[in-house]
């Protein structure tokens, strides 16, 4: 019969399973912000709600995150912009032309970003940037500007190799947001509501849309040759 565990045991025990539950919390918090944030939006999101959601308390919240503005860009950290040397690398070591680079850039952002939660961030700063100045500049500083350089290079990247024609890069990465923009809108209002049968397919949209925008890019071969 094997022995009962001893007095020390049984603290050991409790006090290795507090720990975990504390480093546990902040992703705790950070998935209930999330949620919150998308579903009502910056300024109808409570501390005490995402408390609740965590399952901690209020004051548990503010250990960690100082007050719902700092929360807020934990999050957008936590799902965005903390990825973009993630990012930044795996653009760098792509093996493929530019053609493949920019159709893996796309599709890839629906997988990791588009069709999640996170997608969400993008419509409320549209929504309440206004409202908001500093959360306004930290997201243009955090997201916009990093996401704008990474299109920028494989525009130019594609440039560069004689892929694509020349063209004015800075308006060029607006052609690629445009669609990317246009789904993060649709994932998180009338695509909300929408009958099953007239829901719009994400991946097929951007395909289509990368087909036309690839039309313009690539450089033709002039007639005759």
């Amino acid at each position: 019969m094997p022995s009962l565990p001893s007095l020390c045991e049984i603290t050991a025990q409790a006090r290795a399973k507090r720990e975990r539950r504390k480093d546990a919390r902040p992703g705790e918090l950070l998935e209930a912000a999330l949620e919150l944030f998308v579903e009502k939006g910056f300024a109808a999101t409570r501390a005490e709600e995402v408390a609740k959601l965590a399952g901690v308390s209020k004051g548990t919240l503010f250990l960690y995150f100082s007050s719902k503005e700092e929360l807020f860009k934990a999050v957008v950290r936590e799902n965005i912009s903390g990825r973009f040397t993630e990012w930044s690398a795996e653009l760098e070591a792509f093996e493929g032309n530019s053609t493949e680079l920019l159709r893996h850039c796309m599709t890839a952002w629906w997988e990791r970003v588009g069709s999640t939660k996170a997608s969400g961030i993008s419509k409320l700063m549209m929504s309440e940037a206004g409202n908001f100045p500093e959360l306004a500049a930290f997201y243009q500083e955090e997201v916009v500007l990093p996401g704008n350089d990474l299109i920028r290079r494989v525009l130019q990247r594609g440039v560069d190799s004689g892929e694509f024609r020349q063209l004015d890069v800075e308006y060029g990465v607006y052609l690629l947001l445009a669609p990317m923009m246009f789904l993060a809108l649709w994932r998180h209002s009338i695509g909300l509501c929408t009958a099953h049968d007239a829901t719009l397919d994400p991946v097929a949209y951007l395909n289509t849309h990368i087909d036309n925008l690839l039309l313009g890019l690539r450089v033709r071969p002039e007639a005759g040759s």
